[in-house]
């Protein structure tokens, strides 16, 4: 690591907040538009109220009973959660259409001023992926003539040993192919406080001072050297732009399940993405990724809290993007995203099980932000980013809820006698009843508000020949949009059941942890995904009972929730099969553009990557390190330093890896002795390391026998 650049990264008070000292914008006109808010917000309010009053008239055609006054509750409640999204995605779609009009903005070759480090946290990932991406980066950047203004930094929280010695044979072998024109440094920490949060903290307390701006990668990342630069050309142009965050691109899905990620997010996204972008304007979000931040915005006013209580609510800020957008508007800076800007990639998990996984931990982190939403300070379109973040969790079960209560609803009226006089002085009848034919222009309503962004973002896909061409033409894009349409339905209720699954376990205080995600293949065994499934199966069987129970009617209007959870074990399988992706693959469905024409940076990294195998392949065993002056030597310089130990605090896995080292006789002994979490310990700490050293090896003390023996 270069020399370190201390710096303050104070904790932000959300309980306390002077507007006073509220940094002034050096351009008064770089602030939001009301018209626009005005516009989302106000159709967005309009529509709700249409749908809410036709809901009443639907139920209230006599006098509202409980149980339906809890079905127009939570029908107002999911249906404001589309109506947003629904209505910003017109004027998304307005804006992408436009955009097809406009020249685009000239490209300047000016150097750049400001240093930049692209920050790259890793944990427990496949380091020749991680080092091949940013060999691809540095050279698309080098080769626009721009290296001198970024330096690379993998910020390693690796936990498991054999991992991290992959990561110093890939970085050797980086600097070894490209250390010429840029640089890339390593630091990994001993103890993963706060998760990625933390990792990047400390770098940023350590040495991020030294630079203007830091661009965020995740491990999947990948951009183009244009889009970088860009990045930081704009933040060198806008000196209120505190954060600029691209719209990624999914890429590389082999299964069906990351296809029809990537497929949604390549064909739909644009519209979502430039409708939220086009009314936020200033304040806009932070994904964690993939985008830029200036220094000085992120060590003044985003150090993240520590949240009251435990575990899984209290503690380290899980969900940190969010919380630090919406500290670095509150200080005063701008917030943007840069729907205009292609060029940035990301990969998505290979099936449902991995969804799950990562959904698990993300509703965790997002279910924390209710300790945050009310921070002093904090704007009001800020609040309205994360009530989204957590509404993506909630909505799951208040789906959930609406679909029983709509049963039970149902149920009532077909087998509970009705109640006629419910008022002792009562001279009329109160009838139950429902208004069907505007219970289902209402449902007509609701799906094309649901099914809107869809059909825009199809629509504008239409407008530009060259990705409609490379996606399939006009019938291939139809038909791949049918495919997810169907499939999208079947997994949904699987989500939700997921969804509902995480929500409760956070509610019963379980906490998640952090776990590594898997990013290729998604195949699990069968008995695997009937255990994950097996409580989604029983769900589905449930309600058809239920509803089979009512009419087939009822069953048939309910099929398509019933089927999915019913087939979820099928469903998960297939979804996540490399062979069924490739299937799906040669039919020509959920093809996106860049699996037809590659984007030049992927196949960099792909020429690359072989490299980066082969040097991990030939990684050292830690047996060899130790039992080689010159491997230690190079070990230890890229061992980050020890924090002073105050004196009566013994870390108890050092202290245990040392004494079993102290009864160990030889290198390989040691080392054996250890498990997994005491040789990243061993790995990290020079003392212990220098104890193990002491020891002869197994092939020494042999020769010394036979020596021995035959001196005898």
């Amino acid at each position: 690591m270069p020399p370190e650049h201390p710096a303050d990264m104070p904790a932000q008070d959300l309980r306390r907040f002077r507007r006073k000292g509220r940094r002034r914008l050096v351009n008064p006109q770089s602030r939001s538009s009301f018209l626009k808010r005005f516009a989302v917000i106000g159709g967005t309010a309009a529509l709700l109220a249409y749908a809410a009053s036709e809901m009443y008239a639907v139920l209230a055609l006599g006098d509202l009973t409980p149980i339906e006054r809890v079905v127009l509750g939570l029908f107002i409640i999911t249906f404001a959660w589309i109506a947003l999204s629904s209505v910003a995605s017109v004027f998304g779609f307005l804006k992408l259409v436009g955009r097809r009009f406009a020249r685009p903005a000239p490209w300047s070759d000016e150097p750049l001023r400001k240093r930049t480090a692209m920050l790259m946290p890793t944990y427990n990932e496949d380091p020749s992926r991680i080092f091949a991406a940013i060999e691809a980066m540095a050279r698309d950047v080098e080769a626009l003539g721009q290296s001198h203004a970024f330096d690379w930094f993998v910020l390693a929280d690796t936990t498991d040993p054999e991992v991290v010695l992959q990561e110093e044979a890939a970085l050797l072998a980086a600097r070894e192919r490209i250390g010429g024109f840029t640089r890339v440094y390593y630091r990994r920490r001993r103890n993963n406080t706060a998760k990625k949060a933390g990792n990047v903290g400390d770098f940023c307390k350590r040495w991020a001072s030294a630079y203007d701006h830091l661009l965020v990668l995740d491990a999947d990342s990948l951009m183009e050297g244009r889009t970088i630069i860009e990045l930081a050309r704009r933040m060198e142009a806008d000196p209120d732009a505190g954060l600029i965050q691209t719209i990624p691109t999914l890429v590389n899905g082999t299964t069906v399940m990351a296809r029809l990620q990537q497929f949604a997010g390549r064909v739909y996204g644009p519209v979502v993405g430039t409708g939220l972008s086009w009314w936020v304007q200033k304040e806009g979000n932070f994904w964690g990724h993939n985008a830029i931040i200036r220094t000085e915005a992120f060590l003044n006013s985003a150090g993240l809290p520590e949240l009251s209580g435990k575990p899984p609510f209290g503690g380290h800020i899980m969900s940190h993007d969010f919380v630090e957008a919406a500290l670095i508007r509150r200080a005063g800076w701008n917030v943007i995203i840069a729907d205009d800007l292609s060029g940035s990639y990301e990969e998505s998990p290979p099936s449902l099980v991995d969804l799950a996984i990562r959904d698990r931990r993300w509703c965790q982190g997002n279910l924390q932000h209710l300790k945050v939403i009310g921070g002093r300070g904090l704007h009001w379109v800020s609040r309205s980013h994360i009530l989204t973040g957590i509404m993506s969790y909630l909505a799951s079960p208040l789906w959930l809820l609406l679909i029983l209560s709509g049963l039970a609803l149902t149920l009532q009226a077909h087998y509970i006698r009705p109640e006629y006089f419910k008022d002792e002085f009562q001279l009329f009848p109160s009838w139950p009843r429902i208004d069907a034919e505007r219970a289902l222009a209402l449902f007509a309503l609701t799906m094309g508000v649901l099914f809107l962004p869809k059909v825009l973002g199809l629509l504008a896909f239409f407008f530009n020949s060259r990705d409609r061409k490379a996606a399939g033409g006009f019938l291939g894009l139809i038909l791949s949009f049918l495919f997810e349409v169907v499939v999208s339905a079947l997994v949904a209720p699987i989500m939700m059941l997921i969804q509902t699954g995480a929500v409760t376990e956070i509610v019963l205080h379980r906490d998640a942890g952090w776990k590594p995600q898997r990013r290729d293949d998604g195949g699990l065994p069968l008995s695997d995904l009937f255990v994950r499934h097996r409580w989604h199966m029983l769900a589905g069987l449930a309600l058809a009972w239920a509803a089979i129970a009512d009419s087939w009617v009822l069953f048939a209007w309910l099929s398509p929730a019933i089927l999915g959870m019913v087939f979820a074990v099928p469903i998960s399988g297939l979804t996540g099969s490399n062979a069924v992706g490739r299937f799906v693959k040669w039919l020509g469905l959920l093809r996106i553009p860049e699996e037809r024409q590659r984007p030049g940076i992927q196949g960099r990294m792909d020429e690359a990557r072989p490299a980066y195998v082969e040097a991990v392949a030939a990684t050292p065993s830690l047996v060899d390190i130790v039992a080689d002056s010159d491997l230690l030597m190079q070990h230890l310089a890229l061992v980050d330093r020890m924090a002073p130990r105050p004196p009566g605090r013994v870390d108890p896995v050092s202290a245990l890896a040392l004494a079993k080292i102290g009864e160990a006789e030889t290198v390989e002994e040691g080392v054996s002795f250890l498990d997994a979490k005491e040789r990243a310990t061993l790995i990290a700490t020079p003392r212990i390391l220098d104890a193990l050293a002491q020891k002869p090896l197994n092939r020494q003390v042999l020769a010394e026998r036979t020596v021995a023996a035959r001196s005898a």
